[in-house]
């Protein structure tokens, strides 16, 4: 199993203090943290695509070149780009720079994004929403296969036999399609034959387990091979299971708590909260052999083939979160390797 970490790059206020980094600063400790990830053997650095006051990382590919200039092994990936409100040919072009610049390292995971903003921004209507998403993912695969294309479609400008480039190393630039909880989007992701990510930020678990049979078949219907499979859910390790939620839950709440006053959610009490970090919860929060635990567990559940964790949900202070990678790259991961292997 491939193990990594991934983040929106968060610049909430310190809920504790109430001092907000300079971006530099937080973008700095950014670059220090992927370091240490590859340094230390984690598989998968990831940036998610957000245009919001809270997040430095509406430009994930310029934020991944830099890292890749300041790692040797670690893939980097988009967790996710925005495809709907994206050009799929620049998409493409930046994701080949990259595949360059970091000889070999870049994949690509698109999705329909868990906020709007973006769409209003780069002048899309909402209600394309879903059709946006998969006229411009089926112009992405196109543009990853042929060196030269012609295309026509609803929301873009004709193409007429034009080469792309540059090309990236990779013979195949992985694309990786991210689902929530919408079950038609796992099975047509098998369709496409394409790798499947399933973000699993609340409720049960188990009850995604029929994204993976649904993924299985639409592959399965259409003669395609079965793709890899990662979960991505929230986390955050420290030495002791106490110490990981006390330091994890301030920023978790004021994260969640902005989220739920706009979309009509009540506030996260630490009762939730804790809830969330058992075994069969959501979140991967606790001391490293909880981990262990719990990506064991849900390797029964699932059988995937990567798992990645997003380790900043809200501002957790510089210091700690590169103690928590350390953790996860040093005690968490090579159990879960040995153990998997065997």
């Amino acid at each position: 199993m491939e193990l990594g970490i991934f983040t929106f790059v968060d610049n909430n206020a310190d809920p504790k203090s109430g001092e907000k980094l300079d971006p530099s600063v937080r973008l700095q400790n950014l670059l220090e943290e992927a370091e240490l990830a590859d340094q230390a053997g984690l598989d998968v650095f990831g940036i998610g695509e957000h245009h919001r006051e809270e997040y430095v990382a509406s430009a994930p590919t310029v934020i991944l070149s830099a890292i890749a200039a300041r790692t040797k092994n670690i893939r980097l990936t988009s967790t996710v780009t925005v495809l709907g409100s994206e050009d799929p040919v620049r998409v493409f072009q930046q994701f080949a720079t990259l595949d360059l610049l970091s000889k070999g390292r870049a994949e690509i995971m698109v999705g329909r994004g868990s906020f709007i903003e973006s769409f209003p921004l780069f002048g899309y209507d909402l209600k394309d929403y879903e059709e946006l998403f998969e006229e411009k993912l089926e112009l992405l695969i196109q543009l990853r296969e042929n060196e030269k294309i012609s295309w026509r479609g609803k929301f873009r400008p004709d193409i007429e036999n034009k080469g792309i480039y540059p090309q990236p190393m990779q013979s195949e630039l992985p694309i990786w399609r991210a689902v929530g909880g919408t079950p038609k989007s796992a099975y047509m992701t098998g369709v496409l034959g394409l790798p499947l990510a399933i973000a699993i930020i609340g409720g049960s678990p188990a009850q995604f387990r029929q994204f993976v049979d649904l993924h299985k078949r639409g592959a399965a219907d259409n003669n395609k091979k079965i793709q890899p499979v990662s979960i991505n859910s929230h986390g955050f390790i420290s030495e002791t299971s106490q110490k990981a939620k006390d330091i994890a839950y301030p920023a978790f709440k004021q994260t969640m708590d902005k989220i739920g006053r706009e979309r009509g959610w009540a506030p996260m009490s630490r009762e939730q909260f804790d809830a969330s970090t058992t075994l069969e919860g959501a979140n991967f929060i606790g001391s490293p052999q909880e981990i262990i635990d719990k990506i064991l567990y849900q390797y029964e559940i699932f059988g995937h083939d990567r798992f990645l964790m997003q380790m900043s949900v809200g501002s957790v202070p510089h210091e700690k979160m590169m103690r928590s990678i350390e953790l996860f790259a040093t005690k968490v991961a090579p159990v879960i390797k040995k153990e998997l292997a065997s």
